[in-house]
């Protein structure tokens, strides 16, 4: 249980996180990570800027080879200038957890170095005590913070700035609203949200095979997708939760995208949710095939 504030001896000791999927994931190999990053960047910045301030990104977490390029196009969108605190939202594929987790880590290593936590954030969401703890031996086995990191120490190098991980469990619509509402208040100008999240995991070890006698696998995939990103784009959070309640579809992070919609509603602002690119590991054509797909999308906030 979190309780209390933390003991300043505590407090002082660095608690590091290891990039535990570098050379598996993503290469550990900083010059040829940051070659490989800079150029889906480069080939992604063609494509259209938004028009406002960008305060959000949804971005898919899977090995770099799968998803690195879609991500590209979301992170493509950042002006670093414009950001200090980068709160990164995942869900937990390994652990059950019916609520949501902030690191034990005050540290997070990267290829490229590592990155501080903003501890005085995460004091002021645990004091709230609405949180569980996130043990450093779960958050090593967990990618889907992990595979932000490298990106972000990327775009923002030679910056300073800090970070903010969150794990999103398994948490009910009330929850979700909760933790929407409490987040809402660090929507602003110097904040960037990092929303992980694949889309469809279609295939017989996922255990998800809608199809339609008219049309190829992959298409209905790519509708069954297309669906889902149209209610984010409305940032209609009861639509959003009734298309999972009614078609399953195995969106991983639907979770911490429930709850950056949430955050979104409950803010005096009036944001704009656009998706940039959309993907699939493959093109399924038949019943033994499979794909993820991946989808990445930019909040802003008008200028």
């Amino acid at each position: 249980e979190y309780m209390g504030e933390p003991s300043r001896v505590e407090m002082s000791v660095c608690v590091c996180r290891q990039a535990t999927h570098a050379d598996s994931w993503y290469t550990g190999n900083a010059q040829e990570l940051a070659q490989q990053l800079s150029g889906w960047l480069s080939a992604a910045t063609a494509a259209q800027q938004p028009a406002g301030r960008v305060v959000g990104i949804i971005a898919p977490h899977a090995g770099y080879s799968y998803s690195g390029k879609t991500a590209a196009f979301a992170y493509s969108q950042i002006n670093p200038q414009n950001v200090d605190v980068v709160f990164v939202l995942g869900p937990s594929h390994k652990w059950y957890v019916p609520s949501c987790a902030l690191p034990e880590a005050t540290e997070y290593a990267t290829p490229f170095g590592n990155i501080r936590v903003n501890t005085d954030i995460i004091n002021e969401l645990r004091a709230t005590r609405a949180f569980e703890k996130f043990e450093l031996r779960r958050d090593e086995k967990e990618h889907s913070l992990e595979m932000h990191f490298p990106f972000i120490a990327h775009i923002m190098r030679g910056k300073q700035f800090t970070i903010v991980p969150i794990l999103v469990g398994a948490v009910d619509v009330e929850k979700e609203k909760m933790f929407g509402v409490l987040l809402s208040r660090y929507l602003n100008e110097r904040n960037l949200f990092v929303v992980s999240s694949d889309f469809c995991h279609w295939g017989q070890r996922f255990d998800y095979q809608p199809r339609s006698k008219t049309e190829p696998i992959y298409q209905t995939i790519t509708n069954l997708d297309h669906d889902a990103m149209r209610l984010i784009e409305a940032q209609d959070t009861a639509g959003f939760s009734t298309y999972l309640g009614t078609t399953n579809n195995t969106i991983c992070g639907r979770h911490p995208i429930s709850v950056l919609l949430q955050a979104l509603q409950a803010s005096p602002t009036q944001h704009e949710v656009k998706f940039v690119r959309y993907d699939q590991s493959s093109r399924v054509m038949a019943i033994n095939d499979s794909s993820v797909s991946y989808a990445a999308a930019v909040i802003t906030a008008p200028n």
